[in-house]
């Protein structure tokens, strides 16, 4: 599976270990920024990204900003995204199996590096259980 991730400078720290965990486990991922720690706009990395899911193009992807907010905000205007402010394992599972969400928006001044891995791993490796939850999930889209 390919993965798209971007983050601002809040979440930029975190965002390298996470490529480097997810290579590991044999994903391939697609880097849309930030390159530095300089101050950016969180939603110039977060709406690319939020395009490609809600695009088709990627299955799932991965936000990184400070409170995590910003990002699930913007990623949350897409019709198909199902957006999911992660901080900690249960939500992480719950955004999966209830909601089916399709990114995961992650608080870097608020979890660990290591949490971070955490949650994106078992965001990935969580499905959806369908049932009653597919007719909640089919309301959320305006």
């Amino acid at each position: 599976m390919k993965l798209p991730i971007g983050c601002d400078h809040a979440g930029f720290k975190y965002k390298q270990p996470i490529i480097d965990f997810l290579k590991e486990q044999g994903y391939e991922v697609e880097d849309y920024g930030t390159m530095s720690l300089d101050s950016v706009d969180y939603p110039d990395f977060a709406h690319p990204v939020s395009k490609a899911v809600n695009d088709g193009e990627f299955e799932k992807g991965i936000l990184i900003c400070g409170s995590g907010q910003g990002v699930a905000m913007t990623a949350n205007k897409y019709e198909n995204v199902r957006a999911a402010l992660v901080w900690q394992a249960p939500i992480a599972t719950f955004a999966r199996t209830h909601n089916d969400a399709n990114i995961i928006c992650l608080p870097a001044r608020f979890i660990s590096e290591e949490q971070a891995k955490e949650f994106v791993d078992i965001f990935l490796n969580t499905e959806f259980e369908g049932g009653r939850h597919s007719r909640r999930r089919d309301k959320i889209s305006c």
